[in-house]
């Protein structure tokens, strides 16, 4: 059995606009173990939040008004990202938000492998949690990247033991 390594995220956008990042969740396991957890707040382009969005995740524009942009919180991230396997539940949506953010920063595109929990269990983030009973406060970033690092982690070691085979 290889090393259990991986990084979940999540992002929250300000609007339609996949660059729009208000917020990252992400969890770092190594071996296994979390080792790692951010939470940030991102101020997305020009503060701009669409009528609808802060009734998904709460987030509004005076909480982001002093925070950093996400140019300024890629050299946060970039470690638990670059040549790193990422995890995301419905990673298609959270893979466009990362790539459409670093292209609007004119940050240079860095390779990674990517998981999809949506993918790999077929159901919804909050009816996976039920059933498995992991705590959830959904579309908060950071409790969604928990979520998704604890349903990863249940398909490496539970169901799919023979892809930790070397």
């Amino acid at each position: 059995m290889g090393p259990i390594n991986f990084t979940a995220i999540d992002f929250e956008t300000a609007c339609h606009n996949r660059a729009s990042i208000c917020q990252i969740g992400l969890v770092r396991v190594e071996g296994g173990k979390t080792v790692k957890e951010l939470d940030i707040l991102v101020q997305p382009p020009e503060n701009y939040y669409h009528p609808i969005f802060p009734d998904i995740h709460g987030i509004q524009p005076h909480m982001t008004e002093d925070a950093e942009p996400f140019y300024k919180v890629w050299h946060w991230i970039a470690p638990y990202i670059e040549n790193q396997t990422l995890v995301a539940h419905n990673m298609a949506f959270d893979n466009s938000c990362l790539r459409a953010a670093m292209m609007d920063a004119l940050i240079d595109p860095v390779s990674y492998s990517t998981e999809c929990t949506y993918k790999i269990f077929g159901k919804a983030l909050n009816v996976l949690c039920e059933e498995f009973e992991i705590a959830l406060d959904h579309h908060n970033a950071l409790s969604d990247a928990l979520a998704c690092a604890g349903l990863y982690l249940i398909h490496l070691t539970t169901i799919a033991p023979e892809t930790l085979s070397n």
